[in-house]
């Protein structure tokens, strides 16, 4: 691979901050995959003489795309270009089918599937009583190897049955659609909050790291409730994406 210092150009008269310049730039050859997942980078000192920079301005370029979860820092191996983030368009597709689609190697550890009685927040979600059994599921996804997300589900009790086998080797929408249940429309709202400890530990993500939530409510035929999902993402990893049209 040709050096980096080939591939950036850094311009001295700009307003535009020297680390910021450089870190943008390392970004965009990562993302265009330039600068592939593994790639290893030379130290911060070899770096700042190379592009005549001084070392804490180099330091700060590099903490940028780590902070970001495009660089990875590893005793003994250097710094590291990571999986590139997973973007996902606002779409009614499950994680799996979108990873999937991506080449991202999508792998799903099932943490548990229980009946138990419905929250009320369930409850209201999927139109049922209060303490209304419905199958509860929790599911820890992977994406090349990496934890991403931790999934947990409600559906109706008697809607499909499902294996072990198959919820961690298919997306729950593919599931339910060969079981002939329709999905319609959804409900969504995405928000952000911290890890707790238990959830760093799932997703290898620092303590108190960022993680992005979703909950979903799917909607089928005459708009009858079909699942409800709460969803964590880690947001160093992960993005949803959205078009928007003028009225």
């Amino acid at each position: 691979m040709e050096s980096i210092t080939r591939l950036i150009t850094i311009d001295r008269s700009s307003p535009v901050p020297l680390y910021f310049q450089v870190a943008q730039q390392l970004q965009q050859l990562i993302e265009s995959g330039t600068l592939a997942p593994g790639t290893r980078l030379e130290n911060e000192i070899a770096l700042a003489d190379q592009f005549g920079l001084s070392r804490p301005t180099m330091r700060q370029a590099m903490q940028h795309l780590v902070d970001k979860g495009l660089l990875a820092r590893k005793r003994g191996v250097g710094t590291q270009v990571v999986n590139n983030r997973v973007r996902r368009q606002i779409e009614l597709t499950s994680l799996f089918e979108d990873l999937k689609r991506d080449g991202r190697r999508p792998r799903t550890a099932l943490l548990s599937m229980q009946t138990v009685p419905a929250s009320a927040e369930v409850a209201a979600a999927l139109k049922l009583e209060p303490g209304t059994d419905t199958l509860a599921l929790r599911r820890l996804r992977y994406a090349n190897d990496e934890p991403i997300a931790v999934m947990e589900n409600h559906l109706p009790t008697g809607l499909l049955g499902l294996t072990e086998e198959e919820l961690t080797g298919h997306g729950l929408y593919e599931l339910l659609r060969r079981a002939g249940v329709s999905l319609r429309t959804a409900d969504q709202t995405i928000g952000a909050r911290r890890a707790t400890a238990a959830e760093s530990r799932l997703l290898d993500e620092s303590r108190g790291g960022t993680l992005l939530t979703m909950e979903r409510t799917v909607l089928g035929d005459a708009g009858r409730p079909v699942e409800f999902g709460s969803h964590l993402y880690r947001a160093s990893r992960y993005s949803f994406e959205m078009t928007l049209t003028a009225r």
